[in-house]
């Protein structure tokens, strides 16, 4: 089918035949599809949606567009994915934790997209760390270390490394259709036996009603099921920022005192615990969710977990002590500020989504996709909601390349942060999706 007419289908509303999305989709890793009829393509999809047949066979296209992997390991293979948010840098502590506890972690992990950061964009904070090796180092990696977070390498699931970089600039990213074959076709080329999910809702997420969180997070669940690997989901908060902190070498910090037991995060624990929990129980390490829960705190308490990370990092060309001494390897901006609300008051609410684009007006996010990112910037010690704002204690500290940048910065933190006379209410995991 020429490509025009795919679109026209799908534009009218009409259903995709298997083999003609698979036709599609190896014309856009060809490049014998052109960029106009891919964004043609994600905006049809964007307003006529897909059945879940549909959606299997765009998720089996893409995977199918390039290598798939099968592991021979002595362990589970097991991975996690977030639909994105602020401040989420939950994979660079999950993965290791995984790893201490005897499960394998091979993740293919995304850069930005839209307001959200991403863990590739934060990894390559770490000088030397190979966010895209070959496969033969993401497979000794993996090995080694128990865990090898990493991008798209040319050979996996190429069709999807093209249209995602097409969906970020033309307003096609909240897809559910589009964002399931995303997630799910790199999952799959990654040859993984049990995957979870966390699907954030709020202010901060794609997805800010919990309908349509419950709606993707289903979506993905059914999908990923459907093509065979056993998967579950958590809808988790995003009305707030996760971590205390947004922006690629900032979250990485925030990582490594995580992973080192120098920070009290209870949000951060509480959700990396319950995503971390799914996958023991999943893949038959713990038969309960107490013991899976307990075994994996104590990897960080015991500083398995940090240890796992510190071989992850060198297995991918980074320094053996960045753990250790990180401060000394993560450049500084060269403006640390602070940012004050205007009158005292509790934060009552906070419009996320407007600390991303701070960041990106900062210099650590993309408009297009062929922006460099500069990984100093970003913001620290963030008040989350039921904090008080006053003069002694800013919404933030802004850490910026320019004065520019900062003023630009500052003035969206202060409308992302809503006063009032009492404390909001934090949250963590609002739902589970097993399908």
């Amino acid at each position: 089918m020429l490509p025009q007419e795919l679109i026209r289908r799908k534009r009218d509303g009409a259903p995709l035949k298997r083999e003609d999305v698979k036709e599609f989709i190896a014309g856009l890793t060809s490049g014998s599809v052109s960029e106009g009829q891919v964004a043609a393509f994600a905006m049809a999809v964007f307003f006529r949606g897909m059945s879940r047949e549909e959606a299997v066979g765009l998720t089996l296209a893409m995977r199918d567009s390039g290598t798939v992997l099968t592991w021979d390991l002595p362990g589970p293979v097991v991975d996690k994915h977030s639909s994105g948010g602020i401040g989420d840098n939950l994979s660079l502590m999950l993965a290791p934790m995984l790893a201490a506890c005897g499960a394998y972690v091979p993740m293919i992990s995304g850069r930005g997209l839209g307001h959200t950061g991403g863990t590739l964009d934060k990894l390559d904070s770490i000088p030397g760390y190979a966010t895209q090796p070959g496969l033969a180092l993401f497979r000794k990696a993996t090995r080694e270390a128990g865990c090898a977070i990493i991008g798209q390498t040319a050979d996996l699931a190429p069709a999807d490394k093209r249209l995602y970089g097409i969906r970020d600039v033309t307003a096609t990213v909240e897809s559910v259709p589009l964002i399931t074959a995303s997630i799910l076709s790199k999952k799959l080329a990654a040859g993984l036996g049990h995957l979870v999910l966390d699907v954030k809702m709020g202010s901060g997420a794609f997805m800010t009603r919990m309908a349509d969180a419950e709606a993707l997070a289903e979506s993905l669940v059914d999908v990923a099921n459907g093509a065979g690997l056993p998967t579950t989901a958590l809808v988790t908060d995003m009305s707030e920022p996760l971590a205390p902190c947004a922006g690629n070498a900032l979250e990485v910090a925030h990582a490594c005192e995580f992973l080192l037991c120098r920070r009290d995060d209870p949000r951060v624990m509480d959700i990396t615990l319950a995503l971390g929990t799914e996958l023991l129980l999943s893949a038959g390490i713990d038969s309960d969710a107490a013991t899976a829960r307990a075994r994996l705190a104590t990897t960080i308490t015991g500083g398995r977990a940090a240890e796992h990370f510190e071989r992850m990092v060198r297995a991918l060309g980074g320094p053996a002590d960045f753990l250790s001494n990180y401060r000394s390897y993560l450049a500084p901006a060269p403006i640390i500020r602070p940012v004050h609300a205007d009158e005292d008051g509790f934060v009552s609410s906070i419009r996320t989504r407007e600390l991303g684009l701070a960041v990106i007006e900062l210099g650590g996010g993309r408009r297009v996709a062929s922006d460099a990112i500069d990984h100093r910037v970003g913001l620290s010690q963030l008040l989350g909601k039921g904090a008080r704002a006053d003069r002694a204690t800013p919404l933030c500290l802004v850490h910026a390349a320019d004065e520019a940048s900062f003023e630009r910065a500052a003035t969206l933190i202060k409308s992302a942060y809503i006063p009032g006379e009492r404390p909001g209410e934090s949250a963590t995991v609002l739902a589970r999706i097993t399908g």
